[in-house]
């Protein structure tokens, strides 16, 4: 019996009805004329009344979303005096502040390049490998088929990216793609295969060749699994359940470590480093514009406010990512991500005609931006129960196309969320939204992933330059695990040679005088750490949309 109500179980029979004149065909693709159209008059970035310029900092006057400005236009959570920096209970070489795939990655090479398993910190809010890396689901790109090279994977990067790239960050990506798919392979990730034993390889939105590599559709899990069993082998130093409030600096201008707060016990130490990398991931618990998100709990912009505490440069952060396909149906899902990896096997958009009315594979700005305008431009979304809108993704088509067992055998993940609610995908279609899925901008770094504030490194969703204003499907993995790595190399040969001096926090009364310079009047905190969930109204996005 379906999961869904009755009322919906008979708008489900028009898309029957026209999956069989749907079957080998699709729309072409918008021209760029019509794609920046319905992205000015659809996508959520466009909507400039819920963006400010930021007042204070090295980026003062970059435009942003009023969420992400009010973290950096807050007070930090501590105050110099609150702290004994002679407390220092770990002293290390390396601190990676994050333990998603950058922060794992990170910490891997740099025991690479010479420095020892006990003087690398990761510290994580969580639990280790709690992060948005380990929900991926879709896969990774890298340009290693026959009839692919990274100077195509880069055209498609900084055309996908609206060309507002760092172009030397994307060739570095591009370039190294190849060998990060060698390197988990040597660890024991097990990507899917033909039977002749080469790569499995899918299409992705805004891509001219087939480069997505992936492990069904828990592609991220699979990865992270890895690599967390490669750091607990090789010993390297963590702390769960402890989050970073506050970077140190010291007398010569350099990061020198972090403040920390030990969860558990309610406590702060410090953490002195030779050098440190954030690897924080991003905003999405922020709730953009009140959209759900894909995002694990811990995705608060902790890392950007920490480097704008000290000076770092920020960029792009006026550009977010929805993705086209979260869930949304039913309510206990909403949100969460539905891959694209669904329509580069054959599944469809469809409005509650049953009508296909984008096609599939457009970058994932202009397709959110045509299932918005499909639910409120065009009134032909489909309601739920709960007042939300949504799209049909008609999913019985994979099999259709691709064989039966299709589903099963890519989408286990996706087949058996559904099922739990009484939703068969190979015979029913999943229903559909935007949702908020990953911050485009953030800390600026050089192909180094050093920042401009000397010791402090970047690596991962917290970065800007890499995707520009809009990131194709696939790239995020390759990014973290390309930089990650580079960020882990770099810090490492720093620490080698690098000397501190005496611990402050002054720059936090700096940044207080700056807050007061501009006029900022406000009792907010920052980082917030988690986010605050009592008393908030659910499918805020939706009720503004009405």
């Amino acid at each position: 019996m379906s999961g869904y109500p009755e009322y919906m179980q008979g708008l489900l029979k028009l898309v029957e009805e026209t999956r069989p004149d749907r079957v080998g065909k699709a729309l072409r693709a918008m021209n760029a004329e019509e794609k920046e159209q319905i992205l000015r008059d659809w996508h959520p970035d466009y909507k400039m009344d819920q963006k400010r310029k930021l007042k204070i900092g090295s980026s003062a006057g970059e435009l942003m979303p009023h969420e992400v400005a009010d973290t950096l236009e807050a007070h930090p959570v501590i105050k110099p005096g609150d702290i004994d920096l002679s407390n220092v209970v770990y002293d290390v070489d390396v601190l990676v502040i994050g333990a998603g795939g950058a922060g794992l990655s990170a910490s891997l090479t740099a025991i690479e390049h010479g420095v020892a398993p006990d003087n690398v910190l990761m510290i994580q809010k969580l639990r280790l490998g709690d992060a948005n890396s380990k929900m991926s689901q879709g896969g990774i790109q890298a340009a290693d088929a026959p009839d692919d090279n990274p100077t195509i994977h880069y055209l498609d990067v900084i055309g996908g990216g609206h060309y507002a790239n760092k172009p030397d960050l994307v060739e570095a990506m591009v370039k190294e793609g190849p060998d990060v798919i060698k390197w988990h392979e040597e660890l024991g990730v097990t990507y899917d295969k033909l039977e002749d034993g080469t790569m499995q390889l899918a299409p992705g939105g805004g891509t001219s060749r087939k480069r997505m590599h992936s492990c069904k559709d828990y592609t991220g899990l699979e990865i992270t699994r890895v690599l967390v069993d490669e750091f607990i082998n090789k010993e390297i130093s963590y702390v769960e359940f402890t989050s970073a409030v506050e970077l140190v600096m010291d007398d010569k201008g350099q990061v020198a470590g972090a403040v920390l707060w030990d969860m558990d016990h309610d406590d702060y130490t410090v953490a002195r480093a030779k050098s440190t990398i954030l690897a924080t991931g991003g905003f999405g618990r922020l709730h953009i514009q009140g959209f759900e998100t894909t995002n694990h709990y811990g995705a608060t912009n902790d890392g950007v406010v920490m480097a704008y505490h000290v000076g770092a440069n920020l960029r792009d952060l006026d550009s977010t990512q929805f993705h086209p396909t979260g869930a949304a149906y039913p309510a206990q899902i909403v949100g969460q991500l539905c891959t694209e990896k669904l329509r580069a096997r054959g599944a469809q958009p469809l409005n509650n005609d049953g009508v296909l009315f984008v096609y599939p594979l457009e970058t994932r700005d202009v397709e959110a931006s045509a299932l918005i305008r499909e639910c409120y431009g065009r009134e032909k979304g489909i309601v739920t129960p709960t007042g939300m809108r949504g799209v049909w993704l008609d999913t019985p088509l994979i099999d259709v196309i691709n064989g039966e067992g299709t589903i099963e055998r890519e989408f286990a993940a996706m087949f058996r969320t559904f099922n739990k609610f009484g939703i068969d995908i190979r015979e029913e279609p999943m229903l559909v939204y935007p949702t908020l899925h990953y911050q485009n901008g953030g800390v600026e770094i050089n192909v180094q992933c050093e920042t401009n504030v000397p010791g402090l490194y970047a690596a991962g969703e917290v970065c800007g330059g890499i995707h520009g204003k809009n990131r194709l499907m696939g790239n995020s993995q390759l990014d973290l695990y390309v930089f990650g790595r580079r960020a882990g190399r770099f810090s490492a040969e720093r620490a080698k040679t690098a000397t501190l001096g005496d611990l402050t926090l002054d720059h936090l009364d700096v940044y207080e005088k700056m807050l007061a310079d501009a006029g900022v009047v406000t009792d907010r905190k920052a980082p917030t750490l988690l986010p605050e969930y009592r008393g908030k109204r659910t499918l805020e996005h939706q009720l503004k949309m009405l």
